[in-house]
């Protein structure tokens, strides 16, 4: 059996190509070709080509072979049928289906050629439209530039060629306009259709044969709608970014700068944090929480902090031996073991942080400026103090015309003819002035202290140089009314000296201006005193801080609510700023100065009514101003909760017997002390008489004495420094009284000298530290050690000389050396405790937290007793 037959060369018979092998020729021809694919891949295929044989009909009806032309393929032979009739060979049904395709072809090519040149029609439409346009721009331009130029020379009445000058620059400034970038004009998307049809028409011309199915023209519609997609772009757009958006790119803004995270993305780190912890409690892991605890707080307010179980919180509660529902309150000790058993962290805070925090001062980068000195006028009613007042506010040259000074309100500023201010309150009874010293407000920078030339001092004078001494600030002496008759401004100058005010001309430090307020005389020397006063103080002020200040009187009216005279210390004050004053707050709704009118803002020194407060504060009350309405409500609140709890408790200073407590303390080393008599003889015996009380240890320091009755100023005096107030056959007015007992001023009456002497004796004593004494009880032997379990060793011992007592103090004598002192922890004898045992018999004894007991120690028992000091 053979694979295959050949034919020989002549004789057609078949034959063995090789020895043992029958074959055919070769008719299908293989070769490879490396196939490529996305992504850099790439495969190599074997392509097979198949050889084709062609037959023909000879002359004589034969068919034969027809060998192909050398580089022709055999379906590539010419056939000239077709060559001459293409229509030639085919059936009808082929005929009109070739027919049909040559006539659509004749026709696309048709419409290609009139849409290239309709878009051809329109490009030159749009750049002669754009032409007309840029044309009527810069006409409009030179227009505007020429009528600009005439302007200016008509206002100057420069000479015609400045305008001829100024048309350069018009035309100057269109090249620039061009440079902007600006949005595609209808006239920009015909000139991009234009171009894509011109592009369009190229292709379809080299497309070859009119069989081939022509590319889709873009029609206007659909060239705009790309544009408005960003998927093409018109001449003089920007180019888009290229490759991909990392998020490094999009967090960057256009300056290259980082911007923050947005509050999606800390959305989502929060639920990330929150789905972390669900993850650890599901695999029972501990989440460990930081726990903000305050002075006091609620046993399931804890438990929430914690997010832990109220139930959990209350068990080990009573693993501490603390009894505790869900809604009792806990110290913050307790709550501190109680977050530390349960594995988290503690901060505790307290409720003074709250105001602390938000009141510290800010520290801002402006430079302080030279402010006006506040000058507050104090002396007697009958010395020509309102007198001086409204002479010194009649100099300011604002007021405009003579008389022309409006409502003060408190307070009120002079401008002088050198261009300098003065601030001066009017403070009636001095309450406000105390009150301000008291709340740590420095308000006042300089005092004023009015003395008639004819009356001299006074009672009332006096208590003004105490108040301004406890103010500790510079005062200057008017000496008032030294143009009346038996006027001798040397005999105030001398009373000056009886308490401790040394004039300058008698060689002290306090300056002495004699004037008159009804004549105007010494007016300006006045005022040149007090700049030269406030230069020496060098009193300065940031205006571009939050603005501070102080209240110097409140008051509620009738359609305006609650109104507050305001004396800004350091920055600016604004409408619509949002303060704190003492227990109230509030929003500015309007600002008006010392002649009632309305402002916008007020700086340093400067006196103004606040408007807009939500209650009335009282008069020294800190004004400060916060960023933030809800810190402001929160600072109030706290502070009106500490008030109220101050009212349900006992003053802390008020009583000698509290004073007494606090100065076993070591709180208290001095007894201020207000003394009111009913004459002057007295006043001088008690006061000589205190004052030979004084020791190096305790002394009363007497804050004010006068005769008369007990005042309201007197009380504010009293409270201000935390004293009491003697009063010597006088009583208190009605409003005293009240005052007293609403600031805890404790007020004691005598009739008779030796009574306050006696007491203030016993009060001072008091104020001494007691002496402590030891006393010797006994000494004990050891003879025997035992160990006792749960208590530790117990010693038997036998008393050798007086007595052991429980609750005693005792040494560890071993050698005659003592290695222990401490207390005693049990004392028994036999299994009975005992309050004492004497000398003679035996007990058992253990000693507080020490267990180092030998047979042959000594026990010294002894007591230590607080003997009171007497002066």
């Amino acid at each position: 059996m053979s694979d295959g037959t050949s034919k020989s060369g002549g004789g057609g018979k078949l034959s063995l190509g090789k020895p043992g092998k029958l074959s055919l020729s070769k008719t299908v021809e293989s070769g490879q070709v490396r196939q490529s694919f996305s992504h850099g891949r790439s495969k190599t295929v074997i392509v097979e080509t198949k050889s084709r044989r062609s037959f023909e009909r000879s002359d004589s009806g034969d068919m034969k072979a027809v060998k192909s032309a050398p580089g022709r393929k055999p379906d590539q032979q010419p056939n000239k049928l077709v060559a001459e009739n293409p229509l030639e060979g085919l059936s009808e049904t082929e005929r009109q289906q070739r027919l049909k395709a040559l006539e659509g072809a004749a026709r696309d090519e048709e419409r290609r050629r009139q849409e290239a040149e309709e878009a051809e029609r329109r490009a030159e439409e749009a750049k002669k439209r754009r032409e007309e346009e840029e044309a009527a721009r810069k006409a409009a331009e030179e227009e505007a530039a020429r009528k600009a130029a005439e302007e200016a020379s008509a206002a100057t009445d420069a000479p015609k060629g400045d305008a001829a000058a100024a048309k350069p620059a018009g035309k100057a400034a269109a090249p620039a306009a061009k440079d902007e970038p600006v949005a595609p004009t209808p006239a920009d998307v015909a000139a991009a259709q234009a171009a894509e049809a011109k592009t369009d028409a190229a292709r379809a011309k080299q497309r070859g044969p009119a069989g081939e199915a022509a590319a889709p023209t873009k029609t206007a519609a659909e060239v705009e709608a790309e544009r408005k997609k960003g998927t093409m772009r018109l001449r003089g757009e920007p180019r888009r970014r290229q490759g991909k958006l990392t998020i490094t790119q999009a967090l960057e803004n256009d300056d290259g700068e980082s911007r923050g995270r947005s509050m999606a993305a800390l959305r989502r780190a929060r639920e990330r944090e929150k789905q972390q912890n669900r993850e650890r409690l599901s695999r029972g892991e501990k989440v460990v929480r930081e726990v903000t605890v305050p002075e006091a707080i609620t046993v399931g307010d804890l438990a929430n902090r914690m997010a832990e179980r109220a139930t959990d919180v209350i068990k080990s509660l009573m693993k501490m031996g603390v009894m505790a529902t869900v809604n009792q309150a806990i110290d913050a000790d307790t709550a501190e073991l109680v977050v530390e058993e349960f594995g988290h962290r503690i901060k505790r805070v307290s409720d003074a942080d709250v105001e602390d925090a938000l009141l510290k001062p800010v520290e801002v980068d402006g430079d302080a400026v030279t402010r006006a000195p506040v000058v507050t006028v104090m002396g007697h009613v009958d010395h020509g103090k309102t007198s001086l007042l409204d002479a010194l506010r009649a100099t300011d040259i604002a007021a405009g015309e003579a008389g022309g000074i409006t409502q003060h309100i408190g307070a009120y500023q002079v401008t002088m003819s050198s261009g300098d201010k003065i601030t001066f309150l009017d403070t009636p009874g001095h309450a406000a002035f105390t009150a301000m010293r008291q709340r740590g407000a420095e308000v006042t920078d300089i005092v004023v202290l009015v003395v008639a030339a004819d009356d001299g001092i006074q009672p009332q004078t006096v208590e003004a140089i105490n108040h301004a001494k406890a103010a500790e600030v510079p005062i200057i002496v008017a000496i008032n009314k030294i143009d009346k008759e038996g006027a001798d401004p040397s005999k105030a100058k001398t009373q000056l000296l009886e308490h401790s005010l040394v004039p300058e001309d008698m060689g002290g430090d306090v300056i002495c201006v004699e004037v008159s307020a009804l004549k105007r005389i010494g007016l300006e020397a006045l005022e040149e005193t007090i700049l030269l006063q406030a230069e020496m103080l060098e009193l300065k002020a940031v205006p571009d801080a939050p603005a501070r200040g102080a209240v110097v009187e409140a008051k509620l009216e009738v359609g305006r609510g609650s109104v507050a005279t305001v004396l800004v210390q350091s920055g600016t004050l604004k409408v619509g700023d949002i303060f704190v004053a003492g227990q109230e707050w509030g929003r500015v709704r309007a600002l008006l100065d010392d002649r009632g009118r309305q402002i916008q803002e007020a700086g340093p020194s400067v006196p103004v009514e606040v408007l807009g407060l939500q209650g009335t504060p009282s008069a020294g009350d800190e004004f400060i101003v916060l960023q933030d309405e809800s810190r402001a409500r929160e600072i109030a609140d706290y502070r009106q909760r500490k008030n109220r709890e101050q009212q349900f408790t006992i003053a802390a200073r008020g009583t000698l017997e509290q004073m007494f407590e606090k100065v076993k303390a070591g709180e208290a080393e001095q007894l201020p002390v207000v003394i009111k008599t009913d004459v002057q003889g007295s006043l001088e015996a008690i006061t000589a008489a205190l004052d030979k009380l004084a020791t190096d240890e305790v002394k009363v320091r007497i804050l004010h004495g006068a005769v008369g009755g007990i005042t309201e100023s007197d009380v504010t005096l009293a409270s201000s420094t935390g004293g009491i107030i003697l009063g010597f056959n006088v009583r208190a007015n009605p409003q005293a009284r009240d005052h007293a007992r609403r600031d805890g001023v404790d007020i004691r009456y005598y009739s008779i000298i030796y009574d306050l002497i006696d007491d203030m004796k016993s009060v001072l004593s008091g104020m001494l530290a007691p002496e402590e004494r030891e006393e010797f009880l006994g000494y004990a032997e050891i003879r025997d050690v035992f160990q006792i379990t749960k208590v530790g060793k117990v010693a038997g011992c036998m008393i050798t000389d007086g007595e052991v007592r429980r609750g005693a103090k005792v040494r560890l004598l071993r050698d005659d050396t003592v290695i222990y002192e401490g207390a005693l922890k049990q004392l028994k004898r036999f299994k009975d405790d005992v309050r004492e045992v004497k000398q003679g018999y035996e007990c058992g004894m253990a000693l507080e937290n020490y267990d180092d007991i030998r047979v042959g120690d000594i026990i010294e028992c002894f007591e230590i007793q607080s003997i009171k000091r007497e002066l």
